[in-house]
């Protein structure tokens, strides 16, 4: 199984529009030690050439533009992505989706909850499917394995992992009642034709014995490396909510990923990385301490296989 990271940031990407934050400044002034990110977007395939996306980043156009192997084949129309499978209804992972729509045939892969946020709360996702068979929904359901369409062939088998209840901020109070919230933010265990499984887990809320368990398993995992510390934000914002409070275990302290999952043996790299995260500077202590913990930091263009 082939995997790409096309791209690796939180939400915003790196640096982002907006922030001004050290990061972001010194990454603008030219002065940073570090690299510029997109907003996280994986790629997997079995032979290379037939692909399916986790999740759709808004920066998903330029992202497939980047990679050839993700470019159009045959014909005026086409694509080598045959399917995607989400595993939240944050916006940072689905409104690439709307980028998508241009009456290509592809399926995607999707807890009930997930298509009762998306497709029902929010008609503008009805863009996919402006003509008869242009895509299609297939439901998945946590801890139910599925294996995914490759021109007939079933050589990867994906089985999606609740990591905990959560909803999107834009989903309404009466909508929340409705759904099972574990429903809504999800992992994935992904296993190849030989027997190798990468773990995609780049929102947890917190590790559980479970998660461990599932993570045990797994010969790379990609894991949330969203914030360093809890406090990171209300630092340097001044206010806000802690890490914790927004559905990311941090990477440092107690309790903290690091700590927490220091007996893998799998190859751990970091993926989904706020603007504001210190270990971004490669000349910063941050750095240094994630790989002395086994840890790699992800960049936009890596690829492996397993």
């Amino acid at each position: 199984m082939r995997v790409k990271l096309l791209g690796t940031a939180a939400g915003g990407a790196f640096p982002q529009w907006n922030c001004a934050c050290k990061n972001c400044r010194s990454l603008r002034e030219g002065s940073f030690h570090g690299k510029s990110r997109s907003q996280l977007q994986v790629a997997i395939s079995p032979d290379g050439t037939n692909w399916v996306l986790l999740n759709a980043s808004p920066d998903i156009r330029t992202q497939i533009e980047a990679h050839p192997a993700l470019h159009p084949r045959a014909g005026i129309r086409s694509t080598p992505i045959l399917a995607i499978v989400l595993t939240t209804a944050d916006l940072d992972q689905i409104l690439g989706l709307l980028q998508l729509r241009e009456f290509q045939k592809f399926q995607i892969y999707a807890t009930r909850g997930l298509q009762l946020v998306i497709r029902d709360d929010n008609s503008m996702f009805a863009a996919l499917n402006r003509t008869p068979g242009q895509v299609s929904w297939i439901n998945t359901t946590p801890s139910e394995a599925f294996s995914l369409p490759f021109n007939g062939k079933t050589s990867i088998c994906c089985t999606p992992v609740s990591v905990g209840q959560h909803f999107p901020s834009y989903v309404s109070a009466q909508r929340r009642k409705s759904i099972p919230g574990d429903e809504l933010l999800l992992g994935l265990m992904i296993k190849s034709s030989s027997g190798r499984c990468l773990a995609y887990f780049p929102s947890v809320p917190a590790i559980d014995a479970a998660l461990q368990q599932n993570l045990a398993g797994a010969d790379v995992v990609l894991f949330d490396g969203t914030f360093w510390s809890d406090e990171e934000l209300c630092r340097i914002r001044g206010t806000g909510e802690t890490s914790l409070a927004m559905g990311h275990v941090p990477i440092w302290g107690p309790g903290g990923s690091i700590e927490r999952l220091s007996s893998l043996k799998a190859r751990k790299i970091y993926v989904h990385i706020n603007n504001t995260n210190p270990m971004l500077d490669e000349s910063g202590p941050e750095y240094g301490q994630a790989h002395q913990a086994g840890w790699e930091i992800a960049e936009d263009g890596w690829e492996f296989e397993l």
